[in-house]
This record gives structure tokens, sequence and C-alpha cells, in this order.
């Protein structure tokens, strides 16, 4: 009986890996391995935990931060952007990286919806840079890792999955992610900077003449307008937040409005704009909820065979202690993230072992950024990274796959750094929130 809940959750991941559908492969396993141990009442376990989901206020919202991000992309908020700051530090080597790392950052803490900004960031960056003379694997590797940061810079929507399943609160995820999150940003552009030093000649300034030519009209009003717009989202959003004057859930709400408003601002919302943001939000939406219904009933069938209790005898046996513990967590969620969306990460694993982690009296809050940082990071890694799939997907002929993973590799040893020191000094992560209460 003690092998029950490993072999359960062993054909799973084999379900998985052969290429199942993760919503039905959790749903339907558990309802076959349910009615065994259950029988019929469990249908009636099954109804009120699906009926907990659905009332819980926290999710709502992920829907809504998917449509501000879908919306924002509809908006050509982005592009302009990208130009104006593209310009703006154009005379530096490395200016045109460095603007792309800027206004990835806006639209992380703007959107929050990593796919979303690294297509959008693709389609906008990469042919300039390449067109400019840029490094093949340095242009691909910034939009890669800059268009990533929707994972840990609220409000993020990893973040908002990852309090609803371990039971935290969002707020306090958001405000403990700001330092990582922005530190992660600062890293960015120090490599940026110390590789246009020893390389040059790959990242060269954009011409005297053109810029000249942009600095010649209102200049001032171009750069105002050009961050103004995404600023007051980004100030709408996170300060109701960090304030206390609103929940993630009702900023979430403004934010959709305030994108929506934007986007008519730009006279770019007509129904037809409407229907495709809605549409792409509802899909979304509808996949997530799919697998945290999946996953709910895999939650309710291994605790049934006493699989937290299993995972906590295992860890007792083995004498790990509680940082190894957390090391064993992050490399299995690193790897699985190679193969697995990290919603499915965050609602297949994330509930197996947050038993062991109150157990051993370690803070949820520092936890769940680590394990946001770690699925950012297993989002970068070659050969399966799910970003470099995205920004390969919308790349031009010229750009390769293996350029695409050269590039990325210092980013992933940055981030691999930051992640280091996060364990190192909680403090990093802790002390933002503590200062806000």
């Amino acid at each position: 009986m003690d092998a029950l809940p490993l072999l359960f959750f062993l054909l799973a991941l084999i379900c998985l890996l052969v290429g199942y559908p993760v919503a039905f492969t959790l749903g339907g396993l558990s309802v076959v391995v349910g009615l065994w141990l259950f029988d019929l009442d469990f249908f009636y376990l099954l109804a009120l935990r699906t009926y907990g989901i659905m009332n819980n206020y926290v999710l709502i919202a992920v829907p809504l931060f998917v449509y501000m991000g879908m919306m924002l992309e509809r908006s050509g908020i982005a592009e302009r952007l990208l130009e104006t700051m593209a310009l703006l530090f154009g005379r530096i080597p490395g200016g045109l990286a460095i603007s792309v790392v800027v206004v990835g950052t806006l639209l992380a803490a703007s959107t929050g919806v990593v796919g979303a900004t690294v297509v959008t960031m693709g389609l906008i960056s990469l042919p300039t840079m390449l067109k400019r003379g840029y490094g093949i694997p340095l242009a691909a590797g910034t939009i890669a890792a800059s268009g990533t940061l929707g994972q840990i810079i609220p409000p993020s929507v990893v973040l908002v999955l990852l309090g609803s399943v371990m039971g935290v609160s969002v707020g306090q995820l958001f405000t403990a992610a700001f330092i990582p999150g922005f530190s992660l940003v600062g890293l960015y552009l120090l490599y940026i900077v110390g590789y246009a030093v020893v390389y040059p000649a790959r990242v060269p300034p954009i011409p005297a003449a053109e810029l000249a030519a942009f600095r010649s009209g209102n200049f001032w009003r171009q750069v105002l307008m050009a961050f103004l717009l995404p600023m007051s989202l980004i100030v709408a959003v996170l300060g109701s937040i960090f304030f206390g004057i609103a929940s993630p859930t009702e900023a979430a709400a403004v934010g959709a409005i305030g994108a929506s408003l934007l986007t008519l601002l730009q006279g770019r919302l007509n129904l037809s704009t409407l229907q495709q943001v809605m549409r792409s939000t509802t899909h979304i939406t509808v996949m997530v909820f799919l697998v945290l219904v999946g996953a709910t009933a895999f939650s309710l069938v291994f605790r049934a065979l006493k699989g937290d209790d299993y995972l906590i005898e295992l860890i007792q046996a083995a004498n790990l202690s509680p940082y190894a513990f957390l090391a064993l967590v992050m490399v299995v969620m690193f790897v699985a993230g190679f193969f697995i969306d990290f919603i499915e990460i965050i609602f297949i694993i994330v509930p197996v072992v947050i038993p062991s982690f109150k157990a051993m009296g370690i803070d949820l809050v520092w936890v769940g950024v680590l394990m946001a940082m770690n699925l950012q990071t297993s989002f970068l890694t070659p050969p399966f990274g799910f970003s470099l799939f995205y920004l390969k997907g919308i790349a031009p002929p010229q750009v390769r796959t293996a350029d695409i993973y050269r590039g990325i590799i210092p980013f992933v040893i940055i981030q691999g750094i930051l992640l280091v020191a996060i364990i190192c000094y909680p403090e990093l992560v802790t002390w933002l929130p503590k200062q806000l209460k």
C-alpha cells in the first residue's frame, strides 16, 4: 500500500511524457483510481473540490490578467515604446539590446503573459537588431530572456497560480518577487554593457544621422507619450496592490479596463480586435482551468492514498535537511520545465511538496518566489525551453536554433546565480513584504 502513491504519480508522469493531454490524463486517471478507492462517493468529493475552485476569488485574476496582456499586444504600445527606446539609447553601443530589456521589463510588469511578450518582442525587435548588424546569438538571447521576465515580475500569472495552490497571499508573492525580478533586469543590463565593451563591433550604435532626425522633432513629447501609457497601467495595477488599495483580483480588473482604454486611445479598439482578444483569453483560461480541475482530482486521490504522508516519511528516512529537500524540489521542477508547461508543473508538483515544506517550517512566500524563478529558468534552458520555441517560430530564416541556444546560455547562468543568491540571502525576498506590512 505504501508504494501506491508513488506508482500513481509515476503512471501519471508516463502518460504525460507519452503525449496524452494533461487535463484529461490527470482527471481520467484520477477518476479510475478514485472509483476504485471510494466507489461512487468519489464523484461527490470531486464535485465539492471543483465547486471550491469555482468559488476561488483569487483565480478570477487569471482571465483578467490574460485579457490585459492580449489587449496590450494588439494596442501597438509595445511597438512604439521599443522604437522610442532604441532611439533614446541609440548612441550607446548595445543601446538597442538595452532598450529590448527595458521594454521587456515594462511589458512583463504590464501583462505577465510570457508567450505574448516573447512573440511581440521577437516580431518587433529581432529584424531591427539584425538589420543594424547585431550578432544573432546576442539578439536572440536578449529577446528570449527579456520576454520571459513576465514569469517573475508582478503581476505574473505564475505567481497568481502559485499563490492559489500554495494557500499564500498573492499580494505578498507580488511584493516578495519585486526585488528579485528587478535585480534580474539589472544583471541582464550589466551583462549587455559588459558584452558591448568586449565586442563593440557586434552591438553597433544607431547612425548619427538617424538619431538627429529623431531628435529634431518633438523629441521629449514622443518619449513622454511612449512611456506614459504603459507606466500608467503599471502604476494602476501594481500600485493598487502594493499600497493595499485593491486585492490582486480587483487590480486585474483595473488592468483589463486600463488596457482596453489604452487600445482605444491608440485607435485600435474595434469589434474585430475585441473578438480576437476575447477568443484568445477564453482559450487560455479554459486550458488553465481544465488542467486545474484535473490536478484537483489528482491531488484528491494522491492524498487519499496518503501520498503526502508517504513523501514526508521518505524525506525523514533519507535524513534530508530542509535545504536538501528544497534543492531536490528545485531540480525536479527545473527538469520538468523541459517537457511540460509551467501551469502543469504548478498543479502537479507543487501540491505534492507543499505539505513537506509546511512540516519543515519553511517560509512558503520565499519558496514561491524561488519556484517562480526556477520555472522561468526552465523556460529558457536548451534544448526544450518554451520561450526558445516561441522565438524560433517567428524568427527570420537566418536565425538558427543553435544561435538561439548559444545566445540564451549567459542569461540562464545569470538566473542561476541570482537563484543561488536568493537561497543564501532570503532577505532579498522577505524584506519588502515586511516593510509594506
